[in-house]
Order: structure tokens, then C-alpha cells, then sequence
């Protein structure tokens, strides 16, 4: 089956993922991209050993880890006092784990690497300035069509076209968008402008009462990434671009801790950016006979277990597998659908989860969380252990 061509909308990191594994099993990829050039928006990225894995048979990890942050652990703290409320480790016994590492990374290096990647192994296989308007799918070849008045054909097309995915909404309906009642507020800081000894190479999760934020190193431990989630009445637009001011970030986080306050009291007041965080029922039905969807599209997830990214990776893999296993498209669809959308969909769900974790309003309700749960080896048991790569497909 790997002879036939495969049509990939949307080069962001999970269209990326797909077009590498695709070609190294052998299929002709074609990726359409809207944007007029390659890029990603965004700062920190963490990319556990399941996705990992991936970028292991891409050939891509040891650049990512030259780019990277690997945490020695994930922390839990209390907004004001900065207490350590429950702590699991990451670095060494991720690695001695599941046998890849956890890296933290910048959005825009991981693209990068991703990108040219995947066109060293195919040169000229990403279209620019290509907008998909929709598809039409015959019993023969499925045709992509763009706002251009121009098309393209294949034998299957995946939709990684990201939340607003229009391969999604033909495929298998639209999908509500419900506001959250989450702005998460988004910056980096370089650390040339913070204390020397400022913050460990760790995951550090400051919860409070109606807002929580995440901090970690990225690039190699010269820049700081800061993600700050508040409870906000006002729907704003769905944007990665949406600048606030300064003083209303300064405000949302008064009263907290003073490590947090130099990150904020140190960061580009220019550069402060928001976006309002919506949340996506899961979809029970990807596919068509020759139209799939991946990353996003298919399972939109909140940043709240960190696990977006890596579930669109783990899709590029399961998919190419699906494909060179089953005996037609339309099967290798079902196969591939069958063996992701309940781990997506425990993604999604524990996410929601870990949101309403990190807002409770008591030190004692959150006392009472971590006194009943190892949420290290619960993580370890069945997210971070599974292998796209070689996880029996069923």
C-alpha cells in the first residue's frame, strides 16, 4: 500500500510528524500549507517519551534534545508560599523508564527541526499560500480543493488543519467551541534578566485559587517559559497572537509568589500575549473511506497535561502504521481511528481534569488531592509508557 499518495492540509508539528513517518514507510506525501511561510507561533512545547519516540524514528531527537531542557522534575507549589506540595521525577528515571527523554522545548525549534526534516527526505513536498476550501472523495481518489481555484488528488487525505479544521467539519460535522472561563497568559523571559540560581531545571506548577501558572526552561536553559491560566469571565477570540497589557498581567498574579512576580516584573512588556482557552467535545467518528483527521482536528485538547502536541505526533505514527497494515484505506482509517480515539479521549478528559485541580480554592482541597494520588506513577502507568511505534494495534 505504500506506493500510494497521501495528502496531508496543514503543516504545523502533527502534519509534520505524519508527512515523516509516512515517508520513511515509503508513501508519496504531499503537504498544503495556508500560511505563506513555514513558521510556529507560541513559546514552550514538552515532549514526552511517547512522542519521542517518534522523533527518535525520524531521526530528529538528538537535535530537539540540542535545543532542549530536561526537567529533573515535575512540581506542584501553592501560589503564595511557594510550598512544595508533591513532587515526581522526570530526567533520570524517565529516560531509564520508557527509554527516550522528556524535553522541554521552544515551539518555533521543534517546527524548525520537524520542517527540515521532513524536506531533506522530500524535497518540495510543502505548498505555501494553499487554503483548503474542502475536499470530494470518490469511491477512486479523494481531491483537495483550495481557495485559489486549484486542487490536488491522492488516495487519502488527512486533515492536520488545527482546530478550525475544515477537513474536520465535512468529515464529521462541526464541532462547539465552549469557552472555558481560562485566558492563559504567555511569555518568555530570558535568563541573562532573572537571578542567577533562579529556578531549577524543573516543572514547576503553581496552584491557587481560580488561576494557576506552569514555568520551565526552554532552549537549553536560556530562556524561561511562563504559561499563567486565569479564570476570566470575558471571552476573548481564539487566538496565539492576542496581545494584553502588561498591567493586566501584573494584576491577575498580585498576591503571589515572589518568584512569579520577577518573571512577570522581568518579562517584555511588549510582548505580553493571551488566548482565550475553548474546549471541544470529542468527536466518536474520524473518518470517511479516504479522509482522516489527526493532532487538533480530530481531538482538541487543553494545555492543562501538557499532551497536545505529543497526541498529534503519536497520530502521524499509528496512522502510517494503520496504513501499511491493513488490506484497503478505508480499513487502515478504521484501524488507525479505532487503536487512538480512547487514549485521545482520556487526553482530553484528564486534562479538563487537572484544570479544575489547579484552581481549587483551599491549601487543605488540594492537600487532599495529592494525599491520594501518585500522579507520577499514574503518568508513568499509561501516558508516558505507550509507544506509537510499537503498541499493538487492535
Amino acid at each position: 500500500m505504500n506506493s500510494q499518495k497521501v495528502l496531508i492540509a496543514g503543516a504545523g508539528l502533527g502534519g509534520l510528524a505524519a508527512a515523516g513517518c509516512l515517508l520513511k514507510a515509503g508513501f508519496d506525501v504531499e503537504i498544503y500549507e495556508q500560511a505563506p511561510q513555514l513558521g510556529e507561533v507560541g513559546a514552550g512545547i514538552q515532549l514526552s517519551a511517547n512522542a519521542m519516540h517518534v522523533m527518535n524514528h525520524l531521526g530528529v531527537a538528538e537535535e530537539i534534545s540540542a535545543h532542549s531542557v530536561r526537567p529533573a522534575a515535575y512540581v506542584f507549589r501553592l501560589h503564595d508560599t511557594g510550598e512544595e506540595i508533591d513532587r515526581f521525577s522526570l530526567a533520570e528515571e524517565h529516560l531509564e523508564m520508557h527509554k527516550a527523554p522528556y524535553n522541554q522545548v521552544h515551539r518555533a525549534d521543534l517546527h524548525d527541526i520537524l520542517a527540515r526534516g521532513v524536506q531533506e527526505m522530500e524535497p518540495g513536498l510543502v505548498h505555501l499560500n494553499k487554503c483548503v476550501t474542502g475536499y470530494v472523495e470518490t469511491e477512486n481518489y479523494v481531491e483537495l480543493r483550495f481557495d485559489d481555484g486549484t486542487s490536488a488528488k491522492g488516495d487519502v487525505l488527512v486533515g492536520a488543519d488545527g482546530v478550525k479544521s475544515v477537513i474536520r467539519d465535512q468529515v464529521a460535522g462541526s464541532v462547539e467551541a465552549i469557552y472555558t472561563g481560562d485566558a492563559a497568559w504567555r511569555l518568555t523571559v530570558p535568563k541573562e534578566k532573572l537571578p542567577a540560581d533562579f529556578m531549577d531545571e524543573v516543572m514547576s506548577v503553581w496552584m491557587g485559587p481560580g488561576k494557576h501558572s506552569v514555568s520551565y526552561w526552554i532552549r537549553g536553559g536560556e530562556l524561561l517559559n511562563f504559561v499563567g491560566a486565569v479564570e476570566t469571565p470575558v471571552a476573548r477570540e481564539e487566538s496565539w497572537t492576542a496581545k494584553f497589557s502588561w498591567e493586566n498581567l501584573k494584576a491577575d498574579f498580585e498576591g503571589w509568589h515572589e518568584d512569579i512576580q520577577m518573571i512577570i516584573d522581568q518579562s517584555n512588556r511588549d510582548e505580553c500575549y493571551r488566548w482565550s482557552l475553548y474546549r471541544r467535545p470529542t468527536i466518536d467518528d474520524w473518518s470517511s473511506d479516504r479522509v482522516t483527521i489527526l493532532g487538533d482536528a480530530a481531538h482538541a485538547t487543553l494545555p492543562y497535561l501538557a499532551q497536545g502536541a505529543a497526541m498529534a505526533v503519536e497520530d502521524g505514527a499509528v496512522l502510517t502504521r494503520a496504513l501499511l497494515d491493513a488490506d484497503n484505506v478505508s480499513d487502515a482509517l478504521q484501524l488507525y481511528q479505532r487503536n487512538r480515539s480512547d487514549r485521545t479521549a482520556r487526553v482530553v478528559n484528564t486534562s479538563d481534569a487537572n484544570r479544575k485541580l489547579f484552581h481549587l480554592d483551599s491549601v487543605e482541597d488540594i492537600r487532599d488531592y495529592f494525599a491520594t494520588r501518585n500522579e507520577g506513577a499514574s503518568r508513568n502507568e499509561w501516558l508516558y509508557s505507550y509507544n506509537p511505534m510499537t503498541v499493538d494495534l487492535i
